[in-house]
């Protein structure tokens, strides 16, 4: 007997028991991304391979461990998308976008990286990510850190979440803090990892965001950035904070939070939980600035964010959510001439009541059968049709989550009048 083929490890399937609350986040998301004035981009999951070497950096774990690239038959080295930033700045290049206009944009699709599977990360996995560009100032900044408040409250889950916040400062600060920040820790290399080693010639300011417990003391005795910063980077910092302390939103300033990739400037930040294990951050972003540049365009101003979507649902399913079942009304038949009347009135029902989930018995089976189905789909109805009631030209209907609306036999307009009533709102 043959084996059956199984998905691809870390690649997971989403099933129908699980889409009612991807369904539910994707709806408020597009809500709360339109009540801002952000338009959406698509995107294609395939780049070319040159794109995410030149702005991640060849000698980045993304690039040199993670990527899924191969050559197609043309030879040309392709490769699956590990993040959405590159992918939507090199569309705006590609398109004129960026041409003395400002945009506020935003995708959502899946990204593939090759890494170790583990709950809330996955090799393939869904991300939300937002971009703007062409506005420099502070405010666009503190918008994007309003936007995704919003969205944790209509979510439900804003006080499973904290802020932090830092300033990276310019290009040209942060090298000045970089050779500083290496110098202090040639100066104590019996204390670092062979992780941080490594990087402490490519990319030192991830040291600062090790997660090993033994490098703890080290850590925290080197340099703050913020020492660094010039007065610019400081009042566009501190615009931010007011921005956020006039209308209510707590964070806190986490002087170790860094962006691993150097065309990050000024703000940087991330939203955290401790609800997922190790997996904590469910949402970072910051400003970009020096990506344009680093991909061929003029200079230009952009700031964005990207969330995980696996681990904001892990985020939703710790909480009691009551998500709209996926059928309103179940219609049981029973009798040849229901059968074929069933369908025309689930017809007419949907016509005069668009938006209207109704889901028509199909199959056959005996009444009680039925009537499990219809309770197994969540819906609020049971219209009961059989051969007596449609030569009076009559459906029953009984309510299956309320025990206080009694059944009734309707005819065909009351039935639609009365669904209407009920489903209004």
């Amino acid at each position: 007997m043959t084996n059956n083929i199984q998905a691809i490890r870390g690649m997971h399937d989403v099933l129908p028991e699980q889409t009612p609350l991807w369904q539910y986040a994707e709806t408020i998301i597009r809500e709360v991304l339109a009540s801002y004035g952000y338009s959406e981009i698509r995107l294609p999951v395939l780049e070319k391979t040159e794109l995410f070497k030149r702005s991640i950096g060849e000698v980045t774990d993304i690039v040199e461990k993670e990527m899924y690239t191969f050559d197609d038959r043309n030879g040309d080295s392709l490769t699956l998308r590990p993040e959405g930033t590159a992918g939507c700045l090199r569309a705006c290049l590609e398109h004129g976008l960026l041409q003395n206009q400002v945009h506020r944009l935003w995708y959502y699709g899946p990204m593939y990286r090759h890494e170790r599977p583990q709950k809330g990360r996955y090799r393939q996995f869904i991300q939300l990510g937002v971009e703007t560009y062409g506005m420099s100032g502070p405010d666009i900044d503190a918008e994007l850190i309003l936007l995704i408040d919003r969205l944790w409250k209509r979510l439900g889950v804003r006080d499973k979440v904290t802020l932090q916040l830092n300033s990276l400062g310019t290009i040209a600060e942060r090298l000045v803090y970089r050779n500083n920040l290496v110098e202090y820790f040639q100066k104590h290399l019996d204390q670092l990892d062979e992780d941080s080693l490594r990087r402490l010639q490519t990319n030192p300011l991830r040291i600062l965001d090790t997660k090993n417990p033994a490098m703890k003391e080290v850590v925290e005795n080197a340099p703050e950035l913020m020492d660094y910063l010039g007065e610019d980077s400081i009042q566009h910092f501190k615009a931010i904070t007011a921005i956020l302390d006039d209308l209510g939103i707590g964070y806190s300033i986490n002087t170790r939070l860094v962006r691993g990739l150097d065309y990050y400037s000024k703000t940087v930040f991330e939203w955290v939980t401790t609800e997922l294990g190790s997996q904590g951050t469910v949402c970072a972003g910051g400003r970009y600035d020096g990506l344009i540049e680093q991909l061929g365009g003029k200079p230009n101003h952009a700031v964005g964010f990207a969330m995980g979507m696996e681990r904001l649902l892990a985020l939703m399913e710790s909480i009691e959510l009551t998500i709209p079942p996926s059928v309103d009304v179940y219609l049981i038949r029973a009798g040849e001439q229901a059968e074929r009347v069933g369908m025309q009135l689930a017809e007419t029902i949907r016509n005069e009541i668009p938006g209207l989930k109704i889901q028509v018995n199909c199959g056959g089976g005996s009444f009680k059968s039925q009537f499990k189905k219809a309770d197994k789909t969540g819906a609020e109805f049971a219209l009961i049709l059989g051969d007596d009631e449609v030569s009076r030209g009559e459906v029953a209907i009984k309510a299956l989550r309320d025990a206080e609306i009694p059944q009734q036999t309707l005819s065909h307009i009351d039935l639609v009048a009365f669904l209407r009533d009920q489903f209004s709102a």
